[in-house]
């Protein structure tokens, strides 16, 4: 049948997909324009799978907080240049995206993508979306928090967010604290709050290159084992949030900054991603 210049459009409208894509998947489908839509459907398939080995260094973090500040959802919603993350079809998707991780809060990013978004699941909508776009988009990261109260950030460029729970707040209002703290874990990449939540596998590694250096370096075999428990000791301090230097006051701890503000308030967790490393 003859496919006129309506019905690619009408078809545009309804998928978003390039004229020629559609006027081609018309064709293919005799005028059907459910066919149709299956067809660009699994032209973004193709597309996806044919890009699964490209990397997704761009993209925006995106980021959703109920409105007691106890509970926040993060996701970064990934892409391969820097042009797409700033479209508004991708912002857009991306705001969809963390709106149904906020609803649901499913258990981890393939339960996320299995969450319907219209008719579509948002695991079909961004293979569709790949059709369109011709890039590997991806949701790379997906992560919730709780507590007392959370502060939410977002670095410059959207691609990097922190999310911060502070505890022993007891009423006092905490954003611009959380929001230092917050810069501090952008800035610092501290692995956790404090030692007790360094996993023992890490600490033992740093006690063997510890070892490995002082043996190197020729000191005797009788305080090896102190000089490598001083480096682990250092090594605690410098990448632990509550023992690092305050970026914005080095005479004081991220710890003893909080204990300044209130006695007692600290960090009970915080989440940090970012888009290409």
């Amino acid at each position: 049948m003859a496919i006129t210049a309506q019905d690619v459009n009408k078809l545009r409208q309804m998928t978003g997909a390039g004229m020629m894509d559609c006027k081609n998947a018309l064709v293919e489908a005799d005028g059907d324009f459910e066919k149709a839509i299956e067809i660009l459907r699994k032209k973004g398939q193709k597309v996806s799978a044919s890009r699964a080995d490209r990397e997704t260094k761009e993209g925006s973090v995106f980021i959703k907080t109920n409105d007691d500040n106890t509970e926040a959802v993060l996701v970064s919603f990934t892409c391969e240049t820097d042009f797409v993350a700033k479209n508004e079809e991708f912002q857009a998707m991306g705001n969809r995206i963390l709106d149904a991780a906020y609803n649901e809060k499913p258990a981890d990013i393939e339960a996320l993508k299995a969450l319907k978004m219209g008719d579509l699941t948002i695991g079909e909508s961004i293979v569709e979306m790949v059709g369109k776009i011709g890039e590997k988009l991806d949701v790379s990261d997906y992560v919730t928090l709780s507590g007392e109260a959370v502060v939410p950030y977002i670095h410059a460029g959207s691609k990097l967010g922190v999310l911060v729970a502070l505890k022993g707040v007891d009423g006092l209002d905490v954003v611009d604290a959380g929001k230092d703290v917050a810069m501090q874990i952008a800035a610092m990449r501290p692995i956790a709050v404090d030692k007790d939540g360094v996993d023992q596998s890490v600490i033992d590694k740093e006690m063997e290159i510890g070892k490995d250096q002082a043996i190197a370096e020729g000191k005797p075999e009788n305080i090896v084992e102190k000089i490598a428990l001083g480096k682990v000791n250092k090594y605690l301090k410098d990448n632990t949030l509550l023992s690092q230097s305050f970026v914005k006051d080095n005479s004081k701890t991220v710890g003893q900054y909080l204990d300044s503000i209130k006695s007692g308030l600290s960090v009970d967790n915080f989440k940090r991603i970012a888009i290409g490393g």
